[in-house]
């Protein structure tokens, strides 16, 4: 019978020969999925035993590590925001940089609701439903927010989280092209869309490319085809209301080029861009005039 101390140091091995940067943090991870256990298990009882059972379990993940299957669909779970979401192939595995978003999304939701009034929000591009779970989550005054995406498979996603979370009655999901579902205008847009240039696909490594959905991905050569479309369509649609803020989560190389379009489409309206936690340019704040 083998012990923690011994299947790990095995696992790691593997990944570390397959030159898997994270080795020892995946290996850890992904026998905590099996065992059901904390990490911390590993370091009080590492002469703990397991059985033959979660041997074959825990290498069989292991094996698909090492093909650069992300962890995240390995144990089918991604913390955002302090929630833990179901998370598959379906969606884009939700990143610590669009936290950002929700912070900034929050804040406006807040100050509207201190000052009387009540915002519609939504969210376009939604996958697993993180960002409009956490705003609601976090912010139980918001009586309902919708939540769009092209995507049915991703909407399932989506649902499945609301339901663990206990907000799927207040967040709506509905299913369309970008703004094209909403019944109605809103104050607050939040759009994490695809972003990432077909030009740049053999950048990615193998972990994104081959495993998560190209649909959530990639937006025409210089990725910046979708969130150029919302633009012009919140331009025309009427689908914001005035003085409404847009907050767009963005490449790091596309803050200029998008503040030239936003400034054409809204010649009076503002447009800033914050940096995420790493010092890159990612999310726009388009505040537009009243």
């Amino acid at each position: 019978m083998l012990t923690i101390k011994d299947v790990l140091t095995q696992a790691t091995a593997q990944l570390s020969q397959a030159r898997v940067e994270s080795a020892r943090l995946d290996a850890q991870v992904l026998l905590s999925h099996v065992l059901g256990t904390e990490r911390s298990t590993f370091f009080a009882y590492p002469e703990r035993e397991i059985t033959a059972e979660q041997e074959q379990q825990f290498l069989a993940l292991i094996r698909r590590r090492v093909q650069r299957e992300p962890v995240a669909y390995l144990t089918g779970h991604r913390e955002f925001y302090g929630l833990d979401l179901l998370v598959d192939a379906r969606v884009l595995i939700p990143r610590p940089e669009t936290e950002l978003l929700v912070e900034v999304a929050l804040q406006h939701i807040r100050r509207a609701i201190a000052a009387g009034h009540m915002p519609v929000v939504a969210d376009i591009g939604t996958g697993s439903g993180a960002i409009p779970l956490a705003v609601a989550v976090e912010e139980p005054r918001l009586p309902y927010l919708y939540a769009c995406d092209i995507s049915a498979a991703a909407l399932e996603v989506a649902h499945l989280n609301g339901q663990r979370h206990q907000v799927e009655q207040r967040v709506r999901l509905l299913q369309g092209h970008l703004l094209d579902p909403l019944p109605e205008p809103v104050d607050v847009l939040c759009a994490n869309l695809p972003y990432v240039g077909t030009t740049e696909m053999t950048l990615l490594t193998a972990d994104i490319h081959a495993y998560e959905p190209h649909l959530a991905l990639f937006s025409g050569p210089d990725g910046l085809s979708l969130v150029q479309q919302l633009c012009r369509d919140a331009q025309h649609s009427g689908k914001l209301k005035a003085g409404a803020v847009m907050l767009l989560e963005i490449g790091y190389q596309q803050s200029e080029a998008l503040t030239r379009l936003l400034l054409d489409l809204w010649p009076q309206s503002t447009v800033t861009c914050r940096k995420d936690y790493a010092g890159w340019d990612r999310l726009l704040q388009v505040y537009l005039p009243s």
